[in-house]
C-alpha cells in the first residue's frame, strides 16, 4: 500500500480575474438590463484551483488537504468568539467550493458552554451546503476518564451525531490512547471503535496521537475483529521532523493506513508571520518565545523556495506534508487564512526542494513539544 500515497494532481489556475471581471461587467450593464430582463446578470462562478484528484482513505475518496476546525469553539488557544460563525461558514463554503470535502473535528473542540461547538457548526454548515453529500467529517471521541465500556464510547458517537445532525459520521477516531495510564480503558475504547462500526455509525474508523508500536497493536485487534483502521492522525510537519514520525509514516503506508498530518504549520510557526520580537497572544506565545530563535535555518530556506516558487511560506510548508503522502488538515480562522490554504495545491515540490526543507529543519534547533497524549 506504500503506492497509494502518490497520487497526480492537475494544474493549479486562479480564476479570481475572470470573476472579477465578469462582476464589475455586470454591474455596469445593470441599469440597462434590469428593466428587460427578469434576472440580473450572474458572473460564472469558477473555483479559485482547478478540481484536483481525490485520494483513497480506506472506503472513502477524500481530497489530498482538509480543513481542521480545532479553531472553531477554542477560546483558550485560538480565541474563538461566536461573532466569528458568519466568517467561519464562509471558509467552510469557499473549501467545499474549490473540493475540498474533508473536515477534522472532535467532540472535545469546545468546552464548558461551547461544548462540541465546533461539531455543531460543521452540522450547520453542511446542512446548508449544496455538496453534503460529497462531504467526509473525521471526528475524534476525546478517552475522557469516564469513558470506561464500549457503551459509553458508543454512546459520545451518538451524541456527536445529535450536535452535527448527519446519519453517519464519515470517519469516527480515538482521540488518544491511555496505554500509558489506563490500559484497561484502552481495551474498552478499542470494542466501542468496532461497535459503532457494527452498528453503522461511522463508515470507517481511525487513531490519533498513536506511536508506532501501539498503532501496530491497535491495528492487528481491530483486524481480527473485522474493522480496518482506515486513518491515524498525529502531529506531522517540517518543525516536528524526526524517527518516531518518520517510522510512523512507513508503518502506516505498509498497513494501508493513511496519515493525516495535524499542525502542518505548527501552531502558526510555520506561517513566516512571527519572530522572537513578535509572539501571538496568549499561550501559544510562550511556546513560540522558546522555539522560534531555533527556526532560522528551516524558515530561511522556507522563503528561499517560496519565493522562486512564487508560492507563501506555509503553502510551501503544507505542499512538503502532501509530498510526503499525507493528508494535512490546516485549521483557518479567516477566508485569508482559508485561500491560503488552497494555494497549497495543484502543484508538487521537486525531490530537491523537500530535501532542503528536510535539511533545514535538521539543521534548527528549535523542535515542536511532543503532544503529551501522544504515545510510542
Amino acid at each position: 500500500m506504500a503506492g497509494m500515497a502518490s497520487s497526480t494532481f492537475t494544474p493549479s489556475f486562479c480564476f479570481r480575474s475572470f470573476t472579477v471581471a465578469a462582476s464589475n461587467k455586470a454591474s455596469s450593464s445593470s441599469s440597462s438590463s434590469s428593466s428587460s430582463s427578469p434576472a440580473a446578470f450572474k458572473p460564472l462562478k469558477l473555483p479559485l484551483f482547478w478540481p484536483w484528484q481525490k485520494v483513497k482513505m480506506g472506503p472513502l475518496s477524500v481530497s489530498p488537504m482538509g480543513f481542521g476546525t480545532w479553531a472553531w469553539g477554542n477560546q483558550l488557544l485560538w480565541g474563538y468568539q461566536e461573532s466569528m460563525d458568519a466568517e467561519l461558514q464562509q471558509i467552510f463554503n469557499l473549501a467545499v467550493e474549490n473540493g475540498i470535502n474533508l473536515f477534522d473535528t472532535a467532540d472535545s473542540y469546545g468546552t464548558g458552554r461551547l461544548n462540541g461547538q465546533s461539531e455543531k457548526l460543521l452540522g450547520k454548515f453542511i446542512r446548508e451546503s449544496q455538496e453534503k453529500n460529497d462531504i467526509v467529517i473525521a471526528t475524534k471521541f476525546a478517552a475522557y476518564p469516564w469513558r470506561l465500556t464500549p457503551g459509553q464510547f458508543v454512546k459520545a458517537c451518538k451524541a456527536s451525531l445529535d450536535r452535527m445532525q448527519i446519519e453517519k459520521i464519515g470517519i469516527g477516531q480515538l482521540h488518544w490512547s491511555t496505554a500509558n495510564y489506563a490500559p484497561l480503558q484502552e481495551m474498552a475504547l478499542w470494542d466501542g471503535l468496532v461497535a459503532m462500526y457494527d452498528q453503522g455509525l461511522v463508515q470507517a474508523v481511525g487513531v490519533s496521537n498513536y506511536g508506532p508500536k501501539q498503532l501496530v497493536k491497535i491495528h492487528d485487534y481491530l483486524k481480527d475483529r473485522g474493522v480496518p483502521l482506515c486513518s491515524a492522525q498525529v502531529q506531522f510537519s517540517l518543525l516536528s521532523l524526526g524517527d518516531e514520525q518518520l517510522e510512523t509514516k512507513k508503518i502506516c503506508d505498509s498497513l494501508g493506513i493513511r496519515l493525516i498530518a495535524y499542525s502542518p504549520l505548527g501552531l502558526g510557526m510555520l506561517t513566516g508571520k512571527y519572530s522572537p520580537s513578535k509572539l501571538p497572544s496568549g499561550p501559544r506565545g510562550l511556546l513560540f518565545r522558546q522555539i522560534l530563535p531555533g527556526l532560522e535555518p528551516l524558515l530561511s530556506t522556507l522563503g528561499n523556495i517560496a519565493e522562486k516558487r512564487r508560492k507563501t511560506i506555509p503553502q510551501v510548508a503544507i505542499n512538503w506534508c502532501i509530498s510526503k503522502g499525507t493528508i494535512p488538515i490546516p485549521g483557518a480562522k479567516t477566508l485569508k487564512q482559508a485561500q491560503e490554504n488552497l494555494g497549497a495545491l495543484g502543484w508538487r515540490l521537486t525531490q530537491e526542494e523537500s530535501n532542503l526543507l528536510e535539511d533545514g529543519a535538521r539543521a534548527s534547533t528549535g523542535r515542536m513539544i511532543q503532544n503529551v497524549f501522544q504515545t510510542r
